[in-house]
């Protein structure tokens, strides 16, 4: 007996099986995605090979694990709490909302929770774009209390996105106001393209402006904008679909540096 036994993890939307010794040391580990085994030990490769024979289809390399690129390596060295990556859509207004639940019968429904649920159903779109070789970061903090919705990177570029919870409401657009039902309009694409102007000062790279409209029963644009592109939810996934911007590396690169919470301190 080899004393090997094999544990299934999940790590970032990876299956991987790890191969574990019997004081609990990582042996080796299986990716079924890049169908590699990567052995930590050489001299157990074939105790290794044997207990993951049940699991593995198809051919394998096996080899020593890969160096770590230089992003992956400042990602390792990145603080849990410096990171923004694992933020939820809708962190901020989460976390308030949990602190102060507010009374337990309102007359009206708290607005907060109403903006949670549409920058919670626009993340889950965004979030989707991964296949696609996008990033999405979400509720990035900036100075003075502000915050960006969700943060885009993919092959099409960098976008910036503020979500507007218009839920079973007609919204109209003249630019720069707004409007979402009977409320009075409000120069919100000011906002829009100042979060998108702080992001471009963070990252030094052109993010562009995009207002998400959620739950909407129509969108009017009166006057249009030239830069700020106003998208009700149900037609982000176009988005997804624009390319010829940036490289998989800029993309990553983007990434480790938008997530980093110091990048953003002096915006």
């Amino acid at each position: 007996m080899s004393g090997l036994r094999v544990v299934p993890s999940r790590r970032q939307g990876r299956e991987r099986l790890y191969v574990c010794a019997d004081d609990g040391a990582n042996v080796a580990w299986y990716d079924r995605e890049t169908a590699r085994v990567n052995l930590i030990s050489e001299a157990r490769r074939d105790d290794v090979l044997a207990v993951l024979a049940p699991f593995i289809t198809g051919d394998v390399t096996v080899g020593p694990p890969p160096v770590p690129t230089p992003l992956e390596l400042a990602r390792l060295t990145l603080h849990p709490d410096d990171d923004l990556a694992p933020n939820r859509p809708g962190e901020a207004l989460q976390i308030a909302v949990e602190r102060d639940p507010g009374p337990a019968r309102r007359l009206r429904a708290d607005p907060r929770r109403r903006a949670l649920e549409a920058e919670q159903a626009v993340g889950r779109v965004l979030d989707a774009f991964e296949r696609a070789g996008w990033r999405t970061l979400h509720s990035v903090p900036l100075p003075g209390g502000a915050r960006i919705h969700h943060l885009l990177i993919g092959p099409g570029g960098l976008y910036a996105l503020h979500t507007l919870p218009a839920r079973k409401q007609r919204v109209r657009v003249a630019d720069p106001l707004v409007a979402a039902g009977r409320a009075e309009p409000a120069p919100l694409l000011r906002r829009v393209r100042a979060e998108a102007s702080r992001a471009s000062f963070a990252l030094t790279a052109e993010v562009h402006p995009v207002l998400a409209v959620a739950g909407a029963t129509s969108v009017e644009v009166r006057a249009a904008s030239t830069d700020v592109r106003v998208i009700p939810d149900t037609e982000l996934q176009a988005l997804s679909r624009t390319g010829g911007v940036l490289k998989p590396a800029d993309i990553e690169a983007l990434h480790a540096m938008a997530r980093d919470r110091h990048t953003w301190l002096h915006v």
